[in-house]
């Protein structure tokens, strides 16, 4: 510690010095630690390096004291006897086995007590980061919609009350302001969202995907689109996930697939599941318009669209929340497509227990 030597721990005949500091240049560990090599001392009151009047009310004659970590000392670990003893070449194999181990050991310490300290750094540099992703996230919500808010209301109120006024051509441009204002408040929206998920902390909970996935598909379709739409849901197993996450999948799984079969005169939307392991897979499948495989990996992708915003609403993060909420689940996602034959989308969600797997 510093400049002295402390005591650390002893077991001896009688009590030594368990507890006391030493100025290092006065104590025959200090030496060994200072000087990077053992002592091996067959006559203690023979040795100039021994504090012979600290040594006289102790039972000790001989002794041997290595160092811990002989490049970079920090400590030292030593026999004492109470008669005049020569070590053999063994015994000091088996001390130098010891003091190797216990310099194994403060290595372990200090890599243990660095990683602590570097995950209390990285902590309050993630807090640090959520709170200014907090409040970019406020002034994207409030900042951003005042003025989208004011562009909507203005243009309506001058579409209303100047419709006379304004040519066919003229109608048409303020149309394209609020239907773009409308969009873009969409699209704040889907990005806050998108943002909170990787900050959302996951609570776990069982869940009745089939009951989830009727609910939500009533949500997504109005009593209309159900009529042209064949939906058919097989049995599906339980999971574990936090159920307004999973619920956000469906919902955005689904409404592609209502949106993508828009065009069929009779539309298919198939649900169904298999289990794999530990883990159940759970399958859209659509008679939709498709897409090219080729550009498959570009589905999950944010701002990534696979087909013209004029054909089909939407924002380009509905796919890419999909697999963030079941990444953070530890699950996994894919697509399978052709043009104009169709979509499937897969992804996998931890099954939960059965009574069964409990009991074994």
């Amino acid at each position: 510690e510093g400049d002295q030597c402390y005591y650390a721990n002893e077991d001896a005949l009688s009590p030594l010095w368990k507890g006391s500091r030493f100025p290092l240049n006065e104590c025959i560990s200090g030496w060994v630690m200072q000087q990077r090599e053992r002592a091996v001392i067959y006559d203690i009151y023979k040795d100039d390096r021994i504090p012979h009047d600290a040594y006289r009310p102790t039972f000790v004659k001989s002794l041997v004291i290595l160092p811990v970590n002989q490049k970079e000392p920090r400590a030292a670990i030593g026999v004492y006897w109470a008669r005049h003893y020569s070590p053999s070449d063994e015994e000091l194999n088996l001390l130098q086995s010891l003091a190797d181990a216990a310099a194994i050991a403060m290595e372990n310490v200090d890599l243990l007590t660095g990683l602590e300290d570097r995950v209390a750094l990285r902590t309050q540099q993630l807090q640090a980061a959520n709170q200014e992703l907090e409040a970019f996230s406020y002034s994207v919500s409030h900042d951003l919609r005042a003025p989208l808010r004011a562009i909507d209301g203005f243009t309506r109120m001058l579409l209303e009350d100047h419709r006379e006024e304004l040519s066919q051509e003229g109608q048409n441009t303020c149309q394209v302001v609020i239907d773009n204002s409308r969009r873009m408040g969409q699209l704040i929206d889907d990005l806050l969202t998108f943002s909170r998920l990787s900050r959302q902390e996951i609570r776990r909970e069982s869940i009745d995907m089939n009951k989830m996935v009727y609910t939500v598909y009533h949500e997504v379709t109005d009593e209309e689109r159900r009529k042209r739409i064949d939906f058919v849901v097989e049995p599906l197993c339980r999971v574990q996930g936090d159920g307004s996450m999973i619920r956000q999948v469906w919902a955005n799984l689904l409404s592609n697939a209502v949106k993508f079969t828009a065009t069929r005169e009779r539309a298919r939307i198939r649900i169904s599941s298999f289990r794999e392991g530990s883990m159940c897979t759970y399958c859209v499948d659509d008679n939709g318009v498709g897409f090219n495989m080729k550009y498959a990996d570009k589905v999950f992708a944010v701002f990534q669209r696979l087909h013209s915003a004029r054909d089909f609403e939407g924002t380009g993060v509905g796919m890419a929340m999909v697999q963030r909420i079941i990444n953070k689940h530890g699950g996994s996602v894919r697509a399978e497509g052709e043009v104009d034959k169709g979509a499937r989308f897969f992804f996998s969600l931890p099954i939960t227990p059965s009574h069964d797997d409990l009991s074994q």
